[in-house]
């Protein structure tokens, strides 16, 4: 542990000023840090990945969901919730049905990014 500790500290206490006050005017709100963390907490779910990763192949109804999925249309509407507050999915009605989609081409691009990155 000790050794490791040393690794991760600096040889010299010197601070390099440009670079830190570069990186500073370029740190976003405090705000904006808070609501990407909200973010990436929902893809911390394998619930919710399965989900995205469905519609990232088709738009589906809830049943279609829960079908592929192997749960239950309640356990898959609860978690569809999250994903819309997020804005990470869409939905549109066609009568009595409800489909669903990814939101954009943002969350297609994360999912497929970071399918790539995992199979790297």
């Amino acid at each position: 542990m000790e050794r490791r500790e040393e690794l991760e500290r600096c040889e010299t206490v010197q601070v390099h000023r440009d670079i830190v006050e570069k990186v500073n005017a370029e740190m976003p709100d405090e705000e904006v840090l808070y609501d990407l963390a909200e973010l990436f907490k929902l893809f911390g779910d394998s619930t919710r990945i399965k989900i995205l990763y469905v519609l990232f192949a088709a738009e589906l109804c809830v049943c279609d969901i829960a079908q592929l999925l192997g749960m239950s249309q309640s356990a898959i509407s609860h978690q569809l919730r999250a994903l819309k507050q997020a804005k990470l999915v869409r939905y549109r009605r066609e009568g009595k049905q409800v489909f669903y989609s990814l939101a954009d081409g943002h969350v297609r691009t994360i999912l497929g990014q970071g399918m790539e990155h995992v199979g790297e």
